[in-house]
């Protein structure tokens, strides 16, 4: 066991874990006035929730010990053997219990990610149900897939650093099923939706950079060249991101606007998060732009084909994600990781370009229809959206009676909160909100 290692993965998984209550901030600083202290709760409740499932079942599935390279046995349900030990088959240097806390926290914020596609119209308990049944029947299953020994992605060649598949492509194509099954916000397509509080959307954007370190860098479950490898791809993703969706709303409209770069940033973390620890320096930037420009474009889609994803989960997580995926068989180079492959531009032909393409199709594939499933089965037993009259009044007060601002009348603060909605800004309307 090396201490240093253990110390790395201890803070990795604590910066993780700083991402859900960012990602908390970033999606409640784009949503309408009344609706924040529910789009708040659906990202810190799952810290709750997950947290529990991840030691009763979740993570036994994950990476339990291979069953027809599918899914882990039931060996580590309710923690039973994640001990202070060394499990070598998982992380030759650092305790098993460090590496399945480092483990919960992606399973956290990967749940908490699609609540951008639904935000504004989902009732709590459906949320709740949602979210537990897709951490077992979803999330587990592909992550042993593709990080857990034996597992037939991982078997296959595919690579997948930080959750490229697991994370983002997993979180974006449930959050396009959510937004079809859940449907369309009331005035969408009529009303003008703005983001009520960007300042708060800035904020989650700097927390979710930070934390994206621990995500990436963390990774490399040592701290070591990788590591900082890693670490610095992360950077440069980021950079690479924010300039890239700058330049797409400059070419549309002539400015670049502080959600465009905040979008950008997060969808070039999104698009480094598979390669970050396969690739060098100028494969970084080179990722990160390419998802900033894709992941702009995409955002768009919504209003094309007509499925109404609040927070644009499907445009930077889901496009985001593909594109990090397949980049990553292109600039992939066994000089920066040697338990890797060569790319396409690394002299390995196109190999693992084929190979990153079967784990995107696959991870589409599964987790569209099951995630399906799981959102009829919810509606027609919990329901899934609240009454119209509630999602007009706001999700803050029908579904937790609270306000998230109060305004007080005479001075005395005594009066009843008055939570307000947005009206359409009279000067910009910021063009594509992240998710």
């Amino acid at each position: 066991m090396n201490s240093g290692d253990t110390a790395w993965v201890l803070v990795a998984s604590a910066l993780v874990m700083f991402m859900t209550p960012g990602l908390a901030l970033f999606y409640g600083g784009m949503v309408r006035a009344k609706n924040i202290l529910g789009t708040l709760m659906q990202s810190v409740f799952a810290l709750g929730l997950v947290s529990v499932l991840w030691v009763l079942i979740g993570y036994t599935l994950a990476f339990g010990p291979d069953k027809g390279h599918l899914i882990g046995g039931l060996d580590y349900v309710g923690f039973m053997g994640v001990g202070q030990g060394i499990n070598p088959d998982l992380a030759a240097t650092i305790p098993h219990q460090a590496f399945a806390v480092f483990q919960m926290m992606f399973a956290v914020i990967t749940p908490a990610l699609i609540t951008g596609a639904f935000a504004e119209r989902m009732k709590f308990s459906g949320y709740i149900a949602f979210t537990a049944l897709w951490l077992v029947l979803v999330y587990s299953p592909l992550a042993h897939w593709v990080w857990a020994p034996g597992g037939w992605i991982r078997e296959l060649g595919a690579l997948d650093f930080a959750g490229g598949t697991v994370v983002h492509i997993n979180a974006g194509v449930a959050a396009l099923a959510a937004a079809v099954v859940i449907g369309k916000r009331t005035g969408f397509g009529r009303d003008v939706f703005v983001p009520h509080n960007l300042p708060l959307t800035i904020l989650g954007t700097g927390m979710l950079w930070f934390g994206w370190f621990g995500f990436n860098a963390g990774s490399a479950l040592a701290a070591n060249g990788l590591a900082a490898s890693a670490f610095l791809a992360t950077n440069l993703g980021a950079a690479g991101g924010a300039c890239g969706w700058a330049l797409m709303d400059a070419m549309k409209a002539r400015k670049s606007t502080t959600l465009g770069v905040a979008s950008g940033a997060v969808a070039g973390l999104v698009g480094i998060t598979p390669a970050a620890g396969f690739v060098g320096p100028l494969p970084a930037v080179v990722i990160g732009l390419a998802a900033g420009v894709v992941c702009a474009w995409a955002v768009g889609l919504k209003f094309r084909v007509g499925y109404d994803d609040s927070l644009d989960v499907v445009g930077v997580h889901m496009f985001g994600g593909i594109v990090g995926a397949l980049l990553t068989g292109v600039f992939a180079d066994l000089a920066v990781n040697d338990a890797g492959a060569d790319g396409l531009l690394a002299g390995g032909g196109l190999a693992l370009l084929g190979k990153q393409l079967i784990a995107v199709v696959s991870t589409l594939t599964f987790s569209l229809c099951v995630t399906y499933l799981i959102l009829k089965f919810v509606d027609a037993t919990i329901g899934l959206r609240v009454a119209e009259e509630e999602e007009l009044s706001g999700l803050d007060l029908s579904q937790h009676s609270e306000a998230s601002y109060i305004f007080s009348e005479n001075g005395n603060g005594s009066h009843v909160s008055k939570p307000v909605a947005s009206a359409p800004s009279p000067l910009v309307v910021p063009q594509g909100g992240e998710a």
